[in-house]
């Protein structure tokens, strides 16, 4: 169910550029992407406008990312969504909106990467830029990154409920890699910046290989083995290895076996949401599935690497 009960149309959003960004109002105008909290339309040929729709938790991570994302844009390799106006709430709709840069590339759960190397070192550089200590003041994350231990009601309903559904073949090797994972030792050192929802439906592919990250309402600061859960979600085959020989510093053992666990974690979620899309359930998203599913394999086809 939406929670924005104002229609977003394209003459709504000309309307608000008009009010606010006139400049901005005659550019050519569509829809790009339905997402999770914001729908994103194309405007011109290097611009987005984002609107919240579906979650009220939306715009408060419009807003953040309206604070912090310009500060951090220039030091990463790929492209990100850059805000460049603030729509504030009005009468004609009352809540707030962002014109970001656009971000060129296909969504990597309807084109995956399929050039190993080159993505492996990609998302490798791109978190090796992002992770850096935090300043004092930035945000926390909502319900992600802290101790795997106090995932573990979230964890169990999750894998409890996939294994009735007939989602998962080895419930128990899952088991083994997540309570590996809460097992390990906490991150010690300094809040990094992460961020903080790396699945296949916010990182674009160009040519067989990672180009952008989209979707930042979810920058949090903390541990790093939570954004490195995405090596095996989102990369090929046999790319892993590289892409923790390519980041820095070098993840020790215990970062690995935590970022083990939150991508099982994050699997068990994509696995839901994907087995909703093929039923045609709402928030569904059918693929969601099949990266998710590659990735519990891997998971399981040992505790520890």
């Amino acid at each position: 169910m939406t929670a924005t009960e104002t229609d977003i149309t394209e003459d709504l959003i000309r309307d608000l550029l008009r009010e606010q960004h006139p400049d901005l109002a005659e550019r050519p105008l569509k829809l790009g992407a339905l997402g999770w909290d914001n729908q994103v339309w194309r405007l011109g040929d290097d611009l987005a406008v984002r609107l919240p729709w579906a979650t009220q938790s939306a715009d408060a991570l419009l807003r953040k990312e309206h604070a912090w994302l310009p500060t951090l844009a220039p030091r990463l390799p790929l492209q990100i969504p850059v805000p460049q106006r603030l729509g504030e709430p009005s009468a004609r709709f009352p809540r707030p909106w962002l014109v970001t840069t656009w971000v060129p590339g296909e969504p990597a759960d309807r084109a995956p990467a399929t050039r190993a190397a080159e993505a492996a070192v990609a998302l490798a550089a791109f978190l090796t830029a992002l992770h850096r200590p935090a300043p004092d003041g930035a945000p926390a994350g909502r319900d992600r990154g802290g101790p795997l231990t106090d995932t573990a009601k979230h964890f169990t309903q999750g894998l409890s409920s996939a294994t009735e559904l007939g989602l998962i073949r080895h419930p128990d090797a899952v088991r083994a890699v997540w309570e590996d994972a809460a097992a390990a030792p906490g991150w010690a050192g300094p809040r990094l910046w992460l961020h903080g929802d790396l699945h296949p439906a916010n990182v674009l592919t160009t040519n067989g290989t990672f180009s952008g990250v989209i979707d930042f309402g979810d920058l949090f600061a903390g541990d790093p083995a939570f954004d490195l859960a995405a090596a095996w979600i989102l990369l090929p085959d046999g790319a892993a290895d590289l892409f923790h020989e390519t980041y820095q510093p070098s993840p020790d053992a215990a970062t690995l076996r935590r970022a083990r666990g939150w991508a099982v974690l994050r699997a068990l979620a994509c696995i839901h949401i994907g087995d909703a899309g093929v039923h045609g359930r709402p928030g569904g998203k059918p693929t969601w599935g099949p990266p998710a599913h590659t990735a519990l394999e891997r998971l399981t086809s040992t505790v520890a690497e």
